[in-house]
């Protein structure tokens, strides 16, 4: 029995686990002619060597929230102020589901939650959602048929002309939007991050008359083999790199 190649795999695998770096979690990008130019580098060594090892905040990162009043039109941080944008295109590097629940219906802006879920399965003090009277539809106040619970979708969207990842709430009206769009991509094994996506917003109104913007989701482009998997090795570095407890109770404050 020719056991040359079981022995050649063997000891790959052998190589690997004493060698981390060369496992996909530590390889480091390599420079490309991406459109995306934190694609292009090693982007990530570059903010570290900036930041003098100072590890990733959550005060480094602009927020797109959703608009109030039917507005179909972003607002986007930037260095000369906010600017109105009709639509966000960019490679999603990833994604987080959290939840949260204050003890009043009108909390002050930036007042942290009582109870905190950063995948809305289970809170931070063991205790699973599902199970929670405030995730009842309803439970909010006797008018709404709103949950208690506040849900959203945290988006790090990487656009092409920035080395860091825009963060944009999706809010809970279209969660189930976004959702669905990611899992008519996994139909096809297409990974989140291996397409470009085009956020835009359509004005809605609720049953009581009330407008609201909802979140349109379309894959307008395929990345490259050699895109997505930069793609690929810059998010799990990214998310590795980034402290997702801050990020996500940060995000979670009352706004």
């Amino acid at each position: 029995m020719d056991t040359t190649n079981l022995k050649n795999r063997l000891g790959a695998k052998v190589q690997m686990i004493q060698d981390p770096i060369s496992s996909e979690a530590q390889t480091s990008l390599i420079p490309t002619n991406s459109g995306y130019v934190a694609l292009g580098s090693n982007a990530l060594e570059i903010i570290k060597d900036n930041l003098k090892n100072q590890p990733l905040s959550v005060q480094l990162f602009d927020i797109v929230k959703a608009p109030s009043g039917g507005s179909t039109v972003f607002s986007v941080p930037s260095i000369s102020g906010d600017e109105a944008e009709k639509e966000l295109t960019g490679i999603i590097l990833d994604y987080t589901t959290p939840r949260a629940y204050w003890d009043s219906t009108d909390p002050v802006e930036g007042t942290p939650p009582v109870c905190l879920s950063h995948n809305s399965i289970m809170s931070q003090d063991g205790k699973v959602c599902a199970h929670c009277p405030y995730n009842d539809f309803g439970s909010r106040d006797g008018e709404s048929n709103a949950k208690a619970c506040k849900e959203s979708v945290l988006l790090f969207l990487l656009r092409s002309d920035n080395a860091l990842p825009l963060l944009v709430r999706i809010p809970v009206s279209s969660k189930k939007r976004f959702l669905k769009y990611s899992t008519r991509l996994l139909s096809s094994l297409t990974p989140i991050n291996g397409v470009v996506t085009k956020i835009s917003l359509e004005k809605a109104t609720n049953k009581s008359g009330k407008p609201y913007a909802v979140y349109n989701f379309e894959a307008v482009s395929t990345l490259s083999p050699e895109e997505a998997a930069q793609a690929r090795i810059f998010a799990k570095q990214f998310m590795q790199a980034l402290n997702a407890t801050e990020i996500t109770s940060e995000v979670a404050k009352a706004s």
